[in-house]
């Protein structure tokens, strides 16, 4: 069901708008339009465009409960301030805590750097010999760095005795050796060539280390703790000024937020350009009991005042969609959505889909045991973790467990329960012209007859609604196509049944002219709209299309008829599954039945065809049902701001 909407237009004193967002407006689902575009006399109109004042203070305070929400709720209790109250708060949070917060990232800076150094100079720890010293000598080169082991090892073994170089291993893994070679001047290059052809990786050691690497290690160390310790002082301090002001930030930060959010609906309202009396002017979208209690709300206050409109026609913004279902119809609001939303002046397709869906569902994976799997356990997933697919699950359990009676199944067994209609690999019918046919293929296809008309009834109140008196009359859909696909279904009934109806007069009133008038649509509406030139294109072009377009609608009724028998089809598919589980099992066979074998088995058909018939249903829903009434073009409903609960 889509709820009714009335369109609200609200005006006051400029500066009164933050008053009138505050009192009335954030109580009710409200969707704003823009109000410059809406009005008529845009031209006298001006946007807003102040810049919002409470948005820094806002962020500002948002971004203190991220990261210390924790420490803030311990000791804070439910407090109301006013609107001057937060802005102090924010103003004191700043004056606070900015030097602290500087502070620490100073310090956190330093830290970094320290470790830096310290994770570089950790490898060498070994090297008993005086850094300042190393980085200092003038005729001897040096490197430090890593090699990798297998390089390593080859290089000791081959090239080591043959290079001027001292090599000292300070430390090692299971991939690396970490080392410092030296070697006189004169040879660096040819030094530095060789290790580079042994993959040695140079390690950067700044002049700021003395001592022997173990030395700088334990003063570097010594550094980063005690940075840490006073990054430690600083979070203390932090921590009990946020601990103390708890109940400020907290409350200040809701009442900032409302705030902002009102002061940011300005963006859509628009006010008017004399300088002494400017007034603001704010519409948009309520739902007419919204909009009643709105203008009960405000009916004594003097300085608002407010209109509604009812007219569709007069606006330029197009209604907006809520939808309301409660119940089994709730969970299937997903699989509309996903289509998209109805436009408000058509009908809401979820009652039919929820229904049709489950129907089909139903029919094609009928089982009385599986079924009440399904059910439950979608149950339980729609109300433990609110999954609306849990919820048609659910429901779609129920019907395999009626249709797995009407089929007399149950976990495969076919021998439990009698079946109250017929089983689906068994039951045959004899039809002229096409002999034996499995019955539930036939009941399928009748039944996608049966929905094909109802859709075309839909399309048809659906035109109605919307004025679109060409798809009304002239459509495929319309009532020429529901009278020729309606006579066609008739007289094929009647044949089968061996009762024919068919005459000359009948063929004549209800086949053939309802398709002159499909193929005439465009002439036709072009006259019913009072347009002069009926056919667009020349008459030549119009044939042909005609011709072509006229042969694409006997294609689609024709597919879209037989597109139902899958219904059938996967009813015969399931029973014949279960009965590869069945014998698997060696119940076929009178003997010992494998419970396991059974378990597994419906819990793979469970698994694996419930996902399929999920998904093949939900094709037919949208090719086969909504292709023919429903479009989807609607707009969701989306209030502005928050919504607070109103006090009865």
């Amino acid at each position: 069901m889509i709820e009714k909407m009335t369109f609200l237009t609200v005006t006051g004193p400029r500066d009164d708008i933050d008053r009138v967002t505050e009192k009335y407006l954030k109580k009710y689902e409200f969707q704003p339009e823009n109000a410059a575009t809406e009005i008529k006399n845009a031209g006298q109109l001006t946007p807003f465009s102040d810049e919002n004042p409470y948005k820094k203070e806002t962020e500002d305070i948002k971004l203190i409960i991220k990261e210390y929400g924790n420490i803030i709720a311990e000791n804070a209790s439910e407090k109301t301030v006013s609107l001057e109250e937060a802005l102090a708060t924010a103003r004191d949070i700043r004056e606070n805590l900015n030097g602290l917060f500087e502070k620490k990232s100073e310090l956190h800076k330093m830290e970094e750097s320290y470790s830096v150094s310290y994770k570089k100079i950790i490898p060498f720890k070994d090297l008993d010999y005086d850094l300042s010293k190393i980085l200092n000598f003038k005729n001897v080169k040096f490197s430090f760095g890593r090699m990798p082991l297998e390089y390593y090892s080859k290089f000791m073994d081959y090239a080591y005795e043959d290079t001027d170089v001292l090599v000292f291993e300070c430390t090692r893994d299971e991939d690396f050796v970490w080392l410092v070679y030296f070697t006189p001047k004169q040879c660096e290059d040819k030094t530095d060539a060789v290790f580079a052809s042994m993959y040695f990786e140079k390690i950067f050691i700044p002049d700021e280390y003395t001592g022997s690497p173990l030395e700088a290690i334990e003063n570097l160390h010594s550094k980063i703790k005690g940075v840490q310790e006073e990054i430690f002082r600083y979070d203390m301090e932090i921590a009990e000024y946020l601990r103390k002001r708890g109940s400020d930030i907290i409350a200040g930060e809701k009442k900032l937020s409302d705030f902002a959010v009102n002061f940011d609906i300005r963006k859509y309202s628009a006010y008017t350009k004399n300088t002494g009396h400017s007034f603001y002017i704010l519409c948009g979208w309520m739902t007419e009991s919204d909009a009643k209690s709105f203008m009960e709300d405000i009916k004594d206050d003097e300085k608002v005042f407010s209109f509604l409109e009812n007219d569709m026609k007069k606006l330029s913004a197009k209604p907006p969609t809520k939808l309301i279902h409660k119940g089994i119809l709730k969970p299937f609001e997903m699989f509309t959505k996903m289509y998209g939303l109805p436009d408000y002046n058509e009908l809401d397709p979820t009652p039919v889909l929820a229904l049709t869906y489950s129907v089909f569902f139903g029919f094609m994976f009928g089982d009385l045991g599986q079924g009440a799997l399904l059910c439950i356990g979608g149950f339980l997933l729609y109300k433990l973790k609110n999954l609306s697919l849990g919820g048609i699950i659910s429901l779609c359990g129920v019907f395999s467990m009626i249709f797995g009676v009407l089929f007399g199944s149950v976990f495969g067994f076919e021998d439990v329960i009698e079946a109250v209609w017929l089983k689906p690999q068994e039951a045959m019918t004899n039809l002229p012209f096409i002999g034996n046919l499995n019955t539930v293929f036939a009941a399928a296809v009748l039944i996608g007859m049966i929905i094909i008309i109802f859709t075309m009834v839909l399309n048809i109140v659906n035109a109605a609604k919307q004025g679109d008196k060409g798809r009304l009359l002239f459509d495929t859909n319309g009532v020429a196509g529901l009278v020729f696909y309606t006579s066609l279904v008739a007289a094929i009934v009647s044949f089968m049944l061996g009762k024919s109806i068919v005459s000359g007069l009948f063929i004549l009133i209800l086949m053939i002219v309802p398709l002159v008038v499909i193929f005439f649509k465009e002439p036709l509406e072009n006259a019913m709209d009072g347009k002069k030139e009926l056919i667009e294109g020349g008459v030549g072009m119009f044939i042909t299309q005609g011709i072509f377009e006229l042969f694409e609608v006997m294609l689609s009724f024709f597919s879209n008829t037989l597109s139902f028998v899958r219904i059938g089809a996967f009813a015969v598919s399931h029973a014949a599954m279960m009965g590869v589980v069945m014998m698997l099992a060696g119940a076929e066979n009178g003997g010992d039945i494998n419970i396991i074998a059974v378990v597994l088995g419906n819990l793979f058909v469970c698994g694996m065809e419930g996902l399929i018939v999920g998904i093949q249903v939900l094709r037919l829903e949208y090719y086969e049902l909504f292709s023919r009434f429903y479009k989807g073009t609607g707009r969701e409903f989306r209030p502005y701001g928050r919504v607070e609960k109103r006090k009865a």
